[in-house]
């Protein structure tokens, strides 16, 4: 891995850091899910004295959502709109310029990726992105989507490899997400080396 330089065109993206995700008593903890929060808030404090932009994606779920158990999904309820469980973990560094996308508003609209169902691209074309720098929760779901996404967009991704952590529903599931975006064009990348 080499050092990034961050440059015009580049902006962090932090996928659901929320406390229903990151926290260990959250609703749909992520095991060790806390420990995204010092790479993320090392790389932006770096976006922020480069006056690059962060987006960061939240699950924005009603109370009756799709993906919820007693609604047939395969989860718990999590991250209800407006409720504690779905505010970003108080912890992360977010700046008050964060653009903030929420995904999965819909009672029957389920989205892991930050792009879907969203104008996240759009936002991100209209600011002249064309390189994201991609971290947060979970690495075997809304990372892998929206990385995924993102390549489908031609954006080009950098991921944030000490900044995700994996649900890991199947043993490996976390690391075969990375391979996954690693081999769709996903170039991962350490905190430490953004600068």
């Amino acid at each position: 891995m080499n050092v990034v330089k961050i440059r015009s065109g580049d902006a962090l993206v932090i996928v659901d850091v929320q406390n229903d995700f990151a926290r260990p008593d959250g609703a749909l903890s992520v095991p060790d899910g806390m420990a995204v929060l010092e790479p993320l808030n090392l790389c932006i404090e770096r976006f922020r004295a480069a006056g690059a932009p962060v987006y960061a994606t939240r699950d924005w779920h009603p109370a009756n959502h799709c993906s919820f158990a007693d609604q047939g999904g395969p989860w718990p309820p999590h991250c209800v709109a407006q409720s504690p469980g779905a505010a970003f973990v108080s912890e992360l560094d977010l700046p008050p310029t964060t653009r903030i996308i929420s995904k999965a508003a819909g009672a029957d609209e389920e989205a892991y990726s930050g792009f879907s169902g969203t104008d996240l691209a759009d936002q991100l074309r209209h600011a002249g992105v064309q390189r994201l720098v991609v971290g947060g929760l979970a690495t075997d779901y809304c990372v892998l989507q929206t990385v995924l996404d993102a390549l489908g967009h031609e954006f080009d991704v950098l991921l944030l490899v000490d900044a995700i952590r994996a649900v890991n529903v199947n043993p490996g599931d976390g690391d075969q997400a990375v391979r996954e975006m690693t081999e769709a064009g996903a170039q991962p990348v350490t905190s430490d080396l953004i600068t």
